[in-house]
């Protein structure tokens, strides 16, 4: 069933939203504040949450509370990479959190976090075990980043790619499971902390490792699962009876669904980061969106059209 949706992923991420074209995030408030009430229009049960932000910014929440936009969601999400992106370290992630609960009375998820296998698997059954210790009980939801590598061929949503150095590289060993299909080491360590671990996994249009990605999650237990549905992929050829097939093989998880990635031609600029042209747009594309997947009288996918 879909849980929540997320209106966009790592605003204040410059790889993820268009500072330069919005520097003070008006646009990106205005946008947020609609898409969160057209989904609210549709089902006032689905959990409106502030897409997660990257880098942890109590300024970056002041911000869109002073603009507004919190009185408009029903939770906040942050994510966090310390032994990867972050400049800061692994212990410090109850301090981090509680930056952002003492600024609002909303819950905070924690819908990213995870460690990579770029420099050693043993690293990241380390990093597992360290979070998992530091964050259960903290957060109402904790989604691991993420369930499979990304597979080199496919190259990371950012911006900025190879110009990022090995920051940008660390993007292909995030998984618990390896491209080739075999176990890491931490995987069956993860399986110990579920169902308080959840998992994140974003799927690419027609991803071919949809069906074993729900066979790994129920046999690790997985109960809250995040994942995506792009704007821009909607206006691909059959982008519906893909979006289908994915809603309806994950029906059997609670399913954060996040709504992000502008379409070229309807942005500002021509690229994923960018303000749409036309908030209303994206909020069209949310309601539509939760209409079809989470509308009131919960009808089966295939008789959503």
């Amino acid at each position: 069933m879909i849980e929540a949706a997320m209106i966009w992923n790592e605003p204040n991420n410059k790889s993820h939203w268009d500072l330069e074209i919005d520097p003070e995030w008006n646009m990106f408030a205005e946008m947020a504040m609609g898409a969160a009430d057209a989904i609210q229009r549709v089902n006032s049960d689905v959990v409106r949450v502030l897409g997660g932000i990257s880098p942890i910014d109590p300024l970056f929440i002041r911000n869109m509370q002073g603009k507004g936009v919190l009185d408009h969601v029903d939770a906040i999400a942050v994510h966090g990479f310390p032994l990867d992106w972050n400049l800061w370290q692994i212990d410090e992630w109850p301090a981090k959190l509680a930056e952002i609960q003492a600024l609002t009375h909303l819950p905070v998820w924690v819908s990213e976090v995870g460690v990579s296998t770029f420099g050693a698997d043993e690293v990241q059954e380390w990093g597992l075990e360290r979070t998992a210790t530091l964050l259960k009980g903290r957060a109402p939801r904790i989604q691991w980043y993420s369930l499979f590598d990304l597979p080199q061929a496919w190259g990371a949503t950012t911006r900025h790619r190879e110009a990022e150095g090995s920051s940008y590289y660390r993007h292909f060993y995030m998984g618990l499971i390896r491209e080739d299909g075999t176990p890491k080491p931490a995987l069956e360590k993860f399986a110990r902390h579920t169902p308080e671990l959840g998992i994140c996994q974003w799927f690419h249009f027609e991803d071919p490792r949809l069906d074993e990605a729900v066979v790994w999650l129920k046999r690790l237990g997985v109960k809250h699962l995040r994942t995506g549905l792009s704007w821009a992929d909607s206006f691909r050829p059959n982008a519906l009876d893909w979006f289908d097939r994915q809603m309806e093989k994950l029906a059997d998880f609670d399913v954060t669904l996040t709504f992000c990635f502008t379409p070229e031609h309807r942005g500002i600029a021509p690229h994923h980061t960018s303000a749409p042209l036309v908030p209303e747009e994206f909020a069209e594309f949310c309601a539509t969106m939760i209409e079809r997947y989470a509308g009131r009288a919960e009808r089966r996918i295939k008789g959503a059209a």
